[in-house]
C-alpha cells in the first residue's frame, strides 16, 4: 500500500499567529528543536512559514538595515524589510504552500521540489493544519526493510493486482533493489509488472529479467515453447 503524507508527517506541530514577536519565534526553535514555525490565523489555516533564514536576515549587515535604493530588486526589499521586522506577520514567508494529508508521499516529494521548499504544512479538507512533513520525512520510506517490500511485491502486485501465480516467480530484494525472475503469458503485460513494482514504497530500482509465453507486442505474435520460439 502506497504510504501517504499522513503516514510520515509530524503531527505535533508548533504554531505562531502573525503577532508573535521575534524573540518568541526564536525562543520556541530552539525549544522544540525545529527550523520553521507555520503562522497560522484563527482557524489553524496556514497564512505564511516562518525558517530561520528568515531570521537571520537581521543578524546580515546590520548597518545596511534601512538603506533604501531607487533600483533595489524585490529579493532585496524583501531581505531589507524582514532585517528590520519584529513579529512573524514581517517575516513570514508567503504564500505558504500546503499539501492534503492524503497526498502520496510521491506527491509532497514532487511538490517540494518544484516550490524548492524543504517543508510542508499539512492540511486536511478544510484547510485545518494538522501536520508538518519535512524532506527527512519523506526519505523514511527507503529505509523500509527488503522483507517488507518483496512481501509486498509477492502479496500485493503478483497476487492481487496482477492475478499471477507467484510460485512461478522469482523476487528478490536487495537494498531496495527488486530483481524479477519468471515467465508471463503475454508480453505486453511486463511494463505494467515493472510500473507497479517500481511503485511500491522503498524500491529505488527494478531489474527486470522477466520472459514472456507470447509476444503480443512484435508485429507477429510469438509463442515460446521448450523447442524454441515460433511465430503463430
Amino acid at each position: 500500500m502506497k504510504r501517504t503524507v499522513m503516514d510520515v508527517m509530524t503531527r505535533t506541530v508548533v504554531t505562531i499567529n502573525d503577532s508573535a514577536p521575534f524573540k518568541e519565534i526564536v525562543r520556541l526553535m530552539d525549544e522544540f528543536r525545529v527550523s520553521a514555525l507555520p503562522v497560522v490565523d484563527e482557524g489553524r489555516r496556514p497564512i505564511g512559514i516562518v525558517s530561520q533564514a528568515d531570521l537571520l536576515w537581521k543578524e546580515e549587515q546590520p548597518e545596511r538595515r534601512t538603506e533604501h535604493h531607487l533600483f533595489e530588486g524585490r529579493r532585496r526589499r524583501v531581505e531589507r524589510e524582514k532585517a528590520v521586522a519584529s513579529v512573524a506577520a514581517q517575516l513570514m514567508t508567503t504564500p505558504v504552500v500546503t499539501i492534503e494529508r492524503d497526498a502520496s508521499v510521491a506527491e509532497a516529494a514532487r511538490l517540494m521540489n518544484e516550490k524548492r521548499v524543504k517543508r510542508l504544512p499539512v492540511v486536511d479538507a478544510d484547510g485545518r493544519i494538522v501536520g508538518i512533513v519535512s524532506r527527512a520525512d519523506l526519505l523514511q520510506v527507503f529505509l523500509r526493510p527488503d522483507a517488507r517490500i518483496r512481501e509486498e511485491v509477492v502479496r500485493s502486485i503478483i497476487q492481487e493486482i496482477l492475478s499471477l501465480d507467484p510460485s512461478v516467480f522469482q523476487v528478490e530484494a536487495v537494498e531496495g533493489r527488486v530483481r524479477l525472475e519468471g515467465t508471463v503469458e503475454r508480453r505486453s503485460l511486463i511494463p505494467m509488472f515493472i510500473r507497479l513494482v517500481s511503485g511500491v514504497d522503498g524500491v529505488v530500482g527494478v531489474e527486470d529479467h522477466l520472459t514472456w509465453e507470447v509476444d503480443d507486442v512484435s508485429g507477429g505474435a510469438e509463442i515460446l515453447t521448450p523447442w524454441g520460439i515460433y511465430g503463430r
